[in-house]
């Protein structure tokens, strides 16, 4: 589209819209034009060319790496707050190709997971560590335990392109219906920064999830979430505005006194 220099609308308006077009029409999946060649193809000023990117910085779709130029940015996942989901469906759900590269799929003990299981510490669990991919870009390494005795038939599952809760209902007979997840920051080993490709500056989230059925623990779960590819959304209702938060027992602090 060309500048239209009697417009009303500032130049590197016209071009910050054009650009968003552009995008849409996943024109730069490749790469981003650089500053130059967005110069000659509007024939405007580099001052004008770089407004219209710094809009777009603000806006999250662009990233700017001194020495390197701009790059349009992977669309974030939306995940909603306060339900037991699945990311394997919710990436399926919004166009998103999910694959996992299984690292580990094992029988083993862990004092800590049996515990928070509710199982004796010598209990066999099935162990299930994966790298989660979107799009082909590494996104979450997920950790999960599991009590053998439910969950044993997992261990022939290829995990490849299905959902654990699906393969658990099918295979185990065993539904997850509550649970409780709690989010922090986290930095990241040096390790796990490399399986999930981030630079220096990128955050990440923990998840803890404990998922039940029935009310008993069924799986104890440590996630690892690039920041820069989920967004967590809360939606409520106003008959519940101003109601008080409970949390589960497991995330009360302990009594005084």
């Amino acid at each position: 589209m060309p500048v239209d220099r009697h417009s009303p609308t500032p130049l590197w308006a016209q071009i910050l819209e054009d650009l968003r077009l552009r995008m849409a029409a996943d024109e730069f999946s490749e790469r981003f034009p650089g500053d130059l060649e967005l110069v000659r193809h509007y024939g405007v000023s580099r001052q004008t060319v770089r407004e219209a990117i710094r809009r777009l910085q603000q806006e999250g779709v662009v990233e700017r790496v001194r020495g390197q130029g701009s790059s349009v940015r992977p669309r974030p996942l939306e995940q909603s707050l306060g339900t037991l989901y699945s990311l394997y469906r919710s990436a399926e759900a919004q166009g998103f190709v999910q694959q996992s590269v299984v690292r580990v799929l094992e029988e083993r003990t862990d004092a800590a997971a049996a515990a928070a299981l509710d199982c004796d510490a010598k209990d066999p669990l099935v162990y299930l560590e994966r790298l989660r991919l979107l799009d082909g870009t590494p996104a979450v390494l997920d950790w999960s335990y599991l009590p053998a005795r439910l969950a044993r038939p997992l261990l022939k599952v290829d995990f490849q392109r299905t959902a654990l809760y699906r393969e658990l209902e099918r295979a185990c007979r065993v539904r997850p219906d509550s649970g409780w997840e709690r989010m922090s920051p986290l930095l990241p080993a040096p390790a796990e920064r490399r399986l999930l490709g981030l630079d220096p500056v990128t955050p990440t989230f923990l998840i803890e999830r404990l998922a039940q059925a029935g009310g008993a623990p069924v799986e104890w779960r440590h996630s690892i979430v690039r920041a820069d590819r989920f967004q967590f959304v809360s939606r409520w209702s106003s008959g519940r505005v101003g109601a008080a938060f409970e949390p589960p027992a497991e995330l009360r602090p302990p009594r005084s006194g």
